[in-house]
């Protein structure tokens, strides 16, 4: 009797143990989810502020000069990875050029004379040393030099080009500087601006209209490049890892809006 008396103790113990160890792999469960939930809405804080279109302003000294709103049509819209694959690939090949080039039998020097006869020698039958089956001959259908040129439509173009805008406002690698115009043409200066705004990488600066203190402020500087609004395509925006706007250019892109 007693030994069946312990037995039923011990399992009564046992299951004990078993419902504490449930309730406490719930609890942790519960909090686990707890924190996977905050995250996540804190994650999605981060994105709505991302995509909020609220740039600061800075002027040539580094100092915060306000905030300035993106234009939506341009900046806060879905990119379309798809598309801007697509126009990196067309933009990227428009710009290159082929320049192998082969010469054919008729092109390669020598070979007019038969190099033996016809018959008698128990060799094959030849008529020129420059045949394509001999070494040194000419080459069948080798490349030639040509420029191949791919067109993407006028309206694909603009939704590539605010893709692009849009996709690096996500990243949060934009900023609009003030008064660029007025800057001395000193490599010293827009070098300071750029340490400042803990910027590295390629950088591009993008101008209402051509400043000439402006590109020699920036010629020595590597990795940073100086653009027209008007000149600014989806592949200078794609390449770029940070986007400098002045603030006549992102006002003259707002007018367009």
């Amino acid at each position: 009797m007693r030994k069946i008396i312990t037995k039923t103790v011990d399992k009564k113990n046992k299951l004990k143990t078993i419902k504490k160890s449930t309730k406490t792999a719930s609890n942790l469960k519960r909090v686990n989810k707890s924190a996977v939930t905050s995250s996540v809405k804190s994650d999605k804080t981060v994105n709505l502020k991302s995509k909020s279109g609220i740039v600061p302003i800075i002027d040539i000294s580094g100092k915060n000069q306000g905030s300035y709103k993106l234009p939506k049509n341009y900046f806060l819209q879905k990119p379309n990875n798809k598309l801007l694959a697509q126009a990196h690939r067309i933009f990227y090949l428009n710009q290159f050029i082929h320049k192998a080039s082969t010469k054919t039998r008729s092109q390669v020097r020598g070979g007019g004379a038969k190099p033996w006869s016809q018959k008698g020698r128990g060799r094959a039958r030849a008529g020129s040393i420059r045949s394509p089956l001999w070494v040194g001959g000419g080459v069948v259908f080798g490349p030639k030099p040509r420029k191949s040129y791919l067109k993407l439509p006028k309206k694909m173009r603009k939704i590539a080009f605010i893709s692009a805008l849009s996709a690096k406002n996500e990243q949060l690698s934009i900023k609009i500087v003030s008064d660029i115009d007025k800057i001395k043409p000193k490599t010293k200066i827009l070098n300071a601006l750029l340490k400042k705004l803990d910027i590295s990488g390629n950088t591009l600066l993008i101008l209402d209209k051509p400043r000439k203190n402006v590109e020699l402020a920036a010629r020595n500087i590597p990795k940073i490049f100086v653009q027209t609004l008007d000149n600014l395509n989806t592949l200078n925006i794609l390449e770029s890892e940070n986007l400098l706007f002045s603030k006549e250019a992102i006002n003259k892109l707002n007018e367009k809006d």
